[in-house]
């Protein structure tokens, strides 16, 4: 990881120093706690040369057991993320020269495990995997704060896809978080989460986690996929059918696949029951057809039978009628 992508990892001790550095203007939330933490978050992007003393200040770093750091409450990356061949490389950098740039953990009080990460999690599972400590700065961090610092890491370094951080969003909300602390977590504004949060919440989990996270699909092409999925009834099981036989070789092909399906595939007809029909025949001659719909049965004539004999049958048809009830009288009586 390069210094410019590891920036966004030490706000909050960066703001403990005396140095001036400008501020970039924030998005806008109500709290002005956060809107410290989001700028410090961004301060770090001028303080370079700071950060080479950080990290190699001993004082502001510890080793942990990768096995005493717990899971984030809310996960901002989509399943399989941590697998060991998704971290194959960070565990190979961390195996040749050592965990370079540290984490960020927070104590877990009467939580399962003394930890709880913050961010750093692929370099947590790299850790775990090769069985070495996990180094990590420690900082009291409230719930809100710990998922600004989760959301800024990512964001700054461009680390998650549009989908994951729609995915992300919708996560948060229903863990019962605020507009403000998701907006200061995705570093973006109030407009932009409603939008993430509608694409999230008109996706099912499931059919993301299938379709991947598609690092090369951004917000307009999910808005398409949105309105073509809510307009059919059977998108779900049309995008799982579609795919069920790819390889994931590319998740951005998954997409692509995806989205053709919904568009090319039309929705599956309801099965249809072919009538019952019957024939009317007079010396050879067929004289109409019958048929048995749901809404009654209908007679057809034929064009070789003349019009006044369909008058004469309905001249006769209160008496036909007649008999005919005359009859299922007489057949239950019998």
């Amino acid at each position: 990881m390069s210094r410019k992508d590891s920036r966004g990892m030490f706000a909050n001790v960066l703001g403990q120093l005396d140095q001036p550095a400008a501020t970039p203007p924030q998005a806008k939330t109500t709290s002005p706690h956060l809107l410290k933490v989001a700028a410090g978050v961004r301060q770090i992007q001028e303080k370079g040369e700071v950060l080479d003393r950080l990290l190699k200040d001993g004082d502001h770093i510890i080793d942990v057991d990768a096995d005493d750091v717990a899971p984030s409450t809310i996960p901002d990356r989509f399943d399989g993320a941590y697998d060991d061949s998704a971290i194959e490389d960070i565990a190979a950098s961390i195996s040749e020269r050592g965990q370079i740039v540290p984490g960020l953990i927070r104590p877990f009080k009467n939580g399962p495990k003394p930890y709880q990460i913050v961010f750093g999690r692929r370099r947590l599972a790299a850790a775990k995997k090769l069985g070495l400590k996990f180094r990590a700065i420690v900082r009291e961090l409230t719930d809100e704060e710990a998922i600004v610092f989760q959301g800024e890491e990512n964001a700054n370094r461009n680390d998650l896809s549009f989908i994951e951080k729609c995915a992300f969003a919708l996560s948060q909300e229903q863990a019962g978080y605020k507009r403000d602390i998701i907006s200061a977590s995705l570093a973006t504004g109030k407009s932009h989460i409603s939008e993430m949060l509608r694409i999230a919440s008109a996706v099912p989990r499931a059919t993301m986690l299938v379709i991947g996270s598609a690092p090369d699909i951004g917000r307009r092409r999910w808005i398409e996929f949105v309105d073509i999925f809510l307009a059919r009834p059977d998108a779900a099981e049309c995008v799982e059918e579609a795919l069920s036989e790819v390889k994931r070789s590319s998740e951005t092909d998954r997409f692509a696949l995806a989205l053709a399906a919904l568009k090319t595939a039309a929705a599956k007809p309801a099965a249809i029951e072919t009538p019952q029909t019957a024939e009317i025949r007079a010396n050879g001659f067929l004289l109409a057809t019958v048929s048995y719909p749901k809404s009654g049965p209908r007679i057809s004539f034929t064009k070789a039978v003349p019009t006044s004999f369909v008058d004469f049958l309905n001249d006769r048809m209160e008496t036909l009628h007649g008999e005919f009830l005359q009859s299922v009288d007489n057949k239950n009586k019998g």
